[in-house]
């Protein structure tokens, strides 16, 4: 497979969405009566989805057809600047900003269906075949959402996520094509662990926020160092996966890869606005709970199901991991439901879970 190295403009371009994934994770802290109300967890999703997808828009371009020459340039910078207005018009306030949102997301996806019609003209074969079909079809979803501009209300929006939607799922009906000119996995899963880097990020902002202890204050002190720990297993088993765990050679379209990273980033979002939330106490024990338990079992999972596939053979999980994992995690959330422990106490087993689940997954 053809060694292709991340740029420093990916990287710069990876920059922006810091302050999307942070609009995105802040929607969970909207407390109510002790709850997250339903309504902000859908708010999350309709912002995160986006905000994903423009991202791997881009990324899988650069992936199959990136080179580092001027024009390719041009259009990623530009992108970046339709990313920026995007990322400056999200907010739970939808309606407000509702134009610069369509302008900013339309835009950043035209240019890169734009950029698929350009190389078609200097690509053969499979890889011709495959940039004319993505930048021809991905101008479906993009007419669809711009359409929403017509609409008022909530039918706009149903048309704004319809396009959306079709947009995310053009690939797999082109899979026939994409299988043939498959990825490069090895730049792949670099990109990925570059933006789930950046979702560690939050998770360690959300420690930042709570170690800012009054002298004697060893509760808050305890909670960031224990939270602090959690944070470097997750980063431990992820990272370490990523770099001796998986076979970078594999050759095929990378959708697990995909879209399996969407609810790892959403599961990491969830992880860093509960971490906060546990310290401030200012939800319900049991929503804190199910939040905090649900948000490390939706990361489990998808971390499973992503790395599966790319593992070598020796290294892939039996199922008696996946019992003694998952066991875990329900022995520490029915005992936590019996009796009610300390945000410490919680914060410790979840930490005492990622060590398990690091050092048996990376050694």
């Amino acid at each position: 497979m053809e060694v292709k190295k991340v740029t420093w403009l990916e990287l710069f371009y990876d920059l922006l969405f810091v302050a999307a994934v942070a609009t995105a994770t802040n929607v969970l802290l909207h407390v109510e009566k002790g709850e997250i109300h339903p309504e902000y967890f859908l708010k999350f999703v309709l912002i995160f989805v986006p905000i994903w997808w423009s991202w791997v828009g881009q990324t899988l371009f650069i992936n199959r057809f990136g080179h580092d020459f001027l024009h390719q340039r041009i259009f990623t910078i530009l992108q970046m600047v339709f990313v920026l207005i995007m990322t400056s018009s999200l907010s739970v306030d939808f309606d407000q900003y509702y134009l610069p949102f369509l302008i900013g997301y339309a835009g950043s996806r035209a240019l890169t269906a734009i950029q698929y019609l350009v190389v078609r003209r200097l690509e053969e074969g499979n890889k011709k075949k495959v940039a004319h079909y993505l930048g021809t079809r991905f101008w479906i979803g993009i007419i669809i959402s711009f359409f929403s501009i017509f609409f008022d209300s909530w039918i706009r929006y149903i048309v704004l996520y319809a396009g959306i939607f079709v947009d995310i799922v053009v690939p797999f009906f082109g899979r026939k094509y994409l299988v043939k000119s498959s990825t490069n996995t090895a730049h792949l899963l670099e990109r990925f662990a570059s933006l789930t880097l950046i979702l560690y990020g939050e998770s360690v902002i959300s420690t930042l926020y709570v170690l800012k202890p009054q002298k004697g204050d060893w509760n808050s002190l305890s909670f960031s160092i224990i939270s602090f720990i959690l944070i470097i297993s997750m980063w431990w088993q992820y990272f370490d996966n990523v770099e001796k765990k998986v076979d970078k050679s594999i050759q095929a379209a990378g959708q697990i890869i995909i879209y399996g990273h969407l609810f790892i980033l959403m599961s990491l979002s969830m992880i860093a606005a509960s971490i906060k939330l546990l310290f401030l106490n200012e939800v319900h024990y049991s929503f804190n709970l199910f939040f905090i338990f649900g948000s490390v079992l939706l990361y489990f999972i998808t971390t499973t199901i992503v790395f599966h596939q790319y593992r070598f053979k020796q290294d892939r999980l039996k199922y008696y991991h996946l019992a003694l994992f998952i066991g875990i995690l329900a022995s520490f959330f029915i005992i936590n439901l019996i009796v009610e422990v300390s945000n410490i106490v919680i914060m410790g087993e979840l930490t005492l879970f990622f060590i398990i689940y690091a050092k048996l997954t990376t050694t």
